[in-house]
């Protein structure tokens, strides 16, 4: 009986794989969108990220950081997912679709009248960064979210990423140059209007 008690409040102390991981998903989700660019693939990223750690949940629980382990996964499943995509044959376009354009449904409201402006340009800012960093490698595009997003180092972000110190930095000074070079880019464009 003693023995019950004791198992039972140490499994009370102890957190459990859906407590950790349901504690991580909004900051899973925000970053998924980013790598993957929608909501809808985002949340198809996380779900299969969930899938893959509930396999083995004793090593998400006993990592010592389990968000970098979580993220871990989720780019690896955004970067499988985009190989996935790349390698499937476009069939003719959906009537409709092809004349609203990317980003001309009813979210795309630049110029929007009536005033309401509760986080418009919060929006319009996640918006352009998911956009900028579609544009990157995964790998580029995770040193990013690591580094400049969520405030790792560049020896721990190359940890998380399983990867070298200098491959790490590497990668994140050519994102932040083709980064750079993306909005000079769009700067002269908006300009020659």
């Amino acid at each position: 009986m003693a023995d019950a008690r004791a198992s039972s409040a140490s499994s009370a102390a102890s957190p459990t794989f859906d407590e950790v991981f349901c504690g991580l998903l909004p900051r899973l989700y925000r970053r998924a969108v980013m790598l993957a660019g929608s909501r809808q693939s985002a949340e198809d990223v996380v779900h299969e990220a969930y899938l893959k750690l509930a396999a083995r949940p004793q090593r998400f629980l006993a990592h010592p950081e389990p968000y970098a382990y979580a993220f871990t996964a989720v780019l690896s499943v955004a970067r499988d997912a985009y190989r996935k995509d790349r390698r499937q044959v476009l069939v003719d376009g959906m009537e409709g679709v092809e004349e609203a354009g990317p980003g001309g449904g009813a979210g795309a409201v630049p110029g929007a009248s009536g005033g309401w402006d509760g986080g418009v340009e919060r929006r319009q800012a996640e918006i352009e960064a998911v956009r900028l960093l579609g544009k990157l490698s995964h790998r580029q595009a995770g040193i990013v979210i690591l580094v400049d997003l969520d405030g790792y180092t560049i020896d721990q972000a190359a940890k998380i990423m399983k990867v070298h110190r200098g491959t790490a930095a590497r990668h994140r000074a050519r994102a932040l140059d083709r980064l750079r070079a993306y909005l000079v880019e769009s700067e002269h464009g908006q300009a020659g209007r």
